[in-house]
């Protein structure tokens, strides 16, 4: 049995200020798989107790069991396969942005590329994964889905994938109110000088543990 309750593949930063920062904000480094020492922020254990269990980072193709038939270490060599194939992605930035009701840094400039990795990574590893269960299909519905998002979920195991995808690194949960204001400005404070061009040169495999913490795995070159 696989210590790992599921598996994801994500963009971490590149170890570097941006990374720390991520990693200080959320309070776990997914990378050393440990806790981080928080700023003092009124509130910040409310407003990223959803994204800190996932560590900082930005979603290729999201978490997702493995088959009964499956074996990590298929995944990992499909997961290698697809690195291989693929160039590294050059975008013209990051900036901090408002998804939906949280923040997040979102890129800047044409992310076809970055679009075409995603949708390789969903579309040739959905061999590998488990058809989630109906209580993780009912929990995705009770958002609101649209139809598109509803066929993904069907087909795809998850609503925002394929055409429905959207590049983020998620900073925060859903926040009301003054909630909004008092995050941004507290995150724009503490938020190193974001690159500009944003490069992605790598993708990761992560896990998650039996405690429900996400760590990194292995690391894979774009090397297309």
């Amino acid at each position: 049995m696989s210590e790992y309750s599921r598996f994801g593949i994500y963009y971490l930063p590149p170890k570097g200020p941006i990374a720390e920062f991520g990693a200080q904000w959320l309070g776990w480094d997914i990378d050393l798989a440990r806790i981080c020492d928080r700023p003092e922020v009124a509130g910040i254990e409310d407003i990223t107790m959803a994204p800190r269990r996932y560590g900082f980072h930005g979603t290729l193709m999201p978490p997702f069991g493995l088959a009964e038939s499956a074996r990590r270490e298929a995944l990992e060599a499909a997961v290698d396969e697809i690195a291989v194939r693929h160039s590294p992605i050059r975008l013209l930035g990051l900036e901090l942005s408002v998804v939906g009701r949280f923040l997040a840094l979102t890129p800047l400039g044409d992310a076809r590329a970055l679009h075409d990795l995603a949708h390789d990574l969903v579309a040739d590893l959905d061999q590998l994964r488990a058809t989630p269960a109906p209580a993780e299909l009912a929990r995705r519905r009770a958002v609101g889905l649209t139809i598109a998002q509803e066929a993904n979920l069907l087909r795809w195991g998850y609503p925002y994938v394929m055409d429905e995808f959207r590049f983020h690194m998620t900073l925060t949960d859903r926040l009301t109110g003054m909630q909004r204001p008092l995050a941004e400005a507290a995150i724009r404070e503490r938020l190193p000088e974001l690159p500009r061009p944003f490069d992605m040169t790598e993708i990761a495999l992560v896990g998650e543990r039996t405690d429900g913490m996400f760590r990194t795995l292995h690391r894979y070159a774009l090397t297309g």
